[in-house]
C-alpha cells in the first residue's frame, strides 16, 4: 500500500479505545514527566516499559512514543514559568521563555510554544509517512556490510557527539557493549561472562539498566539537592492569547525550525537538544529581531520548541526503517519491539504493517491531544512541581524496583538496579554521556551479529566489509562527523598561524 492508504489503514487501527487511551495515557504521562525538572523522557519510557510488556504491541509502542512527545512538550513549561528546563531539549527555551515570562508575557510565551510544537510535529509526521516507506526500500538492499557500517557508524557517532568531550561519550558506551556480551552467545549458543549465574543466561535486561541510570540516580541527585520549594508563577486562561504581533513573528520561526528539527531527527545523536541549539543559532543569524533575542523574544521560543519536536518525530525514520534507535527512549522502544516478538527494520512495513502504520497515525492523534493537555491544562502541570520531594521520591523508588522485577521475575534484576542507580549517579557527577551506554547495550549485540554473519558470509575476509561503495560511505561520514570538527579547528589554528607569522615578517622587513 502507499504512504495515503497506510495512513489511513493506521488512522482506522488507532481509532479504537484501546489505542486512543494508550496514546493519552502516554501523552499525559509524558508531559507530567517533562514537567518534573530532572527525569526526562528517557526515565519516563524506562519507568513505564514494563507496563508495556503486558499490553498490545501496538498500544505499548504507543504509549512509549506518546510519553517521548509529551516530555517535549511538558519540559518546555517549567522552562518558561521559572527558568527551570524539565529536560536538556528545553534548555534553550529558558533564554527567552523565562524573560517573556519576567515581563509578564507568560500566557502568550506558553501558546506560543505549544502551538510551534503541534506545527512541528505535525510537518514531521507527514514527513515521516512519505519517507519511511521509501527508506525501508532502499534499506532491503542491505547485506551484513552495511547494517554493520550502519549501527557501528551510528554507535561511535551517537557516543561522539553526545559526549562533551570523546571519553564523556566513548566510556560509558563501551560499558555498554560489555553489558551487552552477558549471556548465551547467539550465534554458538556458549555461556558468556554469566559466572554460574542461571538469571545472567539471558543477558542483562534494559529495563533494571535504564531505570537504575535515570530513574534511580535521579533519586540519589534530589536526596543530594537541598530541598528548595519552588516559586511558581501560576498563568490564566484569559492570559495565553498572544498579541497579532507576537503571532506574526512566530510562524518563520515555526517553519525553520520544523525543517531543521526534522534533519536532526534523521541523525545518531541527542537529536533533540542540538536542533533546539541549532534552531537558536539560526534565529540569531536570519531573524529580523536578533538583537532581540536574549530578552524575551518570540522567535527565540518559537523557534528552538519547533526544532526539538520536529526531531522528535523525525527519529521515527531509522527506528522504523532501519531498526536503528538513534536515542536512548527509542532505543527502549527498540527493546520492547523485541521482547513483544516483533523484528524492527525494513521488513516492518511488510510483516507488520499494523505496527507500522498504526505508530505513526498515532502521533497524528497524540500531537492533537498534546496541544488540548498544555494549554487549558497548564495550571494542573505547574501544580505538580509543588509535590514534596519527600513523596516524590518514595513513588519513583517503589515503581522503578517493581518495574525491574516485574520484568523477569528475578531478584538478579533489583540488584542490577541498584547498582546501576550507583553507576549512573557517578556518571551524572563526572558528566559522562548515559544515552551511550543505553544505545551500546541495545545495539551491541546487533553489531556482533552482523559481523558474525559477514565474517561467515567472506569466510573471514575482513575486506568483505569495505567492498560495498554503501558501506564506504557511511564509514566515511560517521569518520568525518567525529573528527572533521577538531581537524578543522587544528588546520584553522595552522592557517592563523602561519598568515600571523608572515605578518610579523613583514613587519620585520
Amino acid at each position: 500500500m502507499n504512504p495515503i492508504e497506510g495512513l489511513l489503514y493506521g488512522l482506522e487501527l488507532v481509532f479504537t479505545p484501546e489505542l486512543l487511551l494508550a496514546a493519552f495515557v502516554g501523552a499525559a504521562a509524558g508531559t507530567a514527566i517533562g514537567v518534573l525538572p530532572g527525569l526526562g523522557p528517557v526515565a519516563g519510557a524506562a519507568l513505564i516499559l514494563p507496563l508495556t510488556f503486558t499490553l498490545p504491541p501496538a498500544a505499548g509502542l504507543i504509549m512509549i512514543a506518546g510519553v517521548y512527545a509529551g516530555s517535549m512538550y511538558g519540559g518546555s513549561t517549567t522552562s518558561v514559568l521559572m527558568n527551570m528546563p524539565g529536560e536538556s531539549a528545553s534548555v534553550v527555551t529558558a533564554i527567552d521563555g523565562y524573560e517573556m515570562t519576567r515581563r509578564g508575557r507568560a500566557g502568550p510565551a506558553l501558546s506560543i510554544m505549544a502551538v510551534g510544537s503541534f506545527i512541528a510535529g505535525t510537518v514531521a509526521i507527514v514527513l515521516v509517512t512519505l519517507m519511511s516507506p521509501l527508506v525501508a526500500n532502499i534499506a532491503l538492499l542491505f547485506g551484513p556490510a552495511e547494517y554493520l557500517a550502519l549501527t557501528g557508524g551510528g554507535l561511535l557517532v551517537l557516543a561522539r557527539v553526545a559526549g562533551g568531550s570523546p571519553a564523556s561519550g566513548y566510556f560509558p558506551m563501551v560499558l555498554g557493549i560489555m553489558l551487552g556480551t552477558v549471556g548465551v552467545e547467539q550465534v554458538t549458543g556458549i555461556f558468556r561472562y554469566t559466572f554460574g549465574l542461571q538469571d545472567l543466561a539471558l543477558g542483562f535486561s534494559l529495563v533494571p539498566v535504564a531505570v537504575g541510570l535515570y530513574g534511580l540516580a535521579e533519586i540519589f541527585l534530589l536526596i543530594e539537592d537541598p530541598d528548595r520549594a519552588a516559586k511558581v508563577r501560576s498563568v490564566k486562561l484569559r492570559e495565553l492569547l498572544p498579541s497579532r504581533e507576537e503571532w506574526r513573528r512566530a510562524w518563520a520561526p515555526w517553519g525553520r525550525g520544523s525543517a531543521l528539527g526534522f534533519f536532526f531527527g534523521l541523525l545518531p545523536g541527542p537529536s533533540a537538544t542540538l536542533s533546539s541549539f541549532a534552531s537558536y543559532r539560526l534565529e540569531k543569524s536570519v531573524s529580523k529581531h536578533r538583537d532581540e533575542l536574549g530578552k524575551g523574544a518570540v522567535e527565540g521560543v518559537a523557534g528552538p520548541e519547533a526544532a526539538n519536536n520536529g526531531a522528535a518525530v523525525g527519529s521515527l525514520v531509522p527506528l522504523l526503517s532501519l531498526g536503528l534507535p538513534f536515542s536512548a527512549t527509542f532505543a527502549l522502544m527498540l527493546a520492547a519491539m523485541v521482547v513483544q516478538g516483533i523484528q524492527p527494520g525494513p521488513l516492518l512495513i511488510e510483516q507488520r504493517p499494523d505496527i507500522f502504520w498504526s505508530l505513526i497515525a498515532s502521533m497524528y492523534v497524540a500531537n492533537v491531544m498534546l496541544l488540548v493537555l498544555n494549554l487549558p491544562l497548564v495550571g494542573v502541570w505547574v501544580s505538580l512541581l509543588r509535590v514534596p520531594k519527600s513523596m516524590l521520591m518514595p513513588g519513583i523508588l517503589v515503581i522503578a524496583v517493581l518495574g525491574a522485577f516485574s520484568t523477569r521475575n528475578s531478584m538478579l534484576d533489583v540488584w542490577v538496579l541498584l547498582a546501576m542507580g550507583v553507576v549512573g549517579y557517578a556518571l551524572r557527577k563526572l558528566d559522562f554521556a548515559m544515552a551511550s551506554l543505553i544505545v551500546g547495550l541495545v545495539l551491541g549485540p546487533f553489531i556482533e551479529k552482523h559481523f558474525r554473519e559477514g565474517m561467515f558470509l567472506s569466510r573471514g575476509d575482513l575486506s568483505y566489509f569495505l567492498d560495498s561503495p554503501i558501506a564506504i560511505g557511511i564509514w566515511v561520514v560517521a569518520l568525518v562527523v567525529m573528527f572533521g570538527g577538531g581537524l578543522w579547528r587544528l588546520l584553522r589554528r595552522r592557517l592563523i598561524g602561519a598568515e600571523g607569522e608572515k605578518v610579523k615578517l613583514e613587519v620585520e622587513d
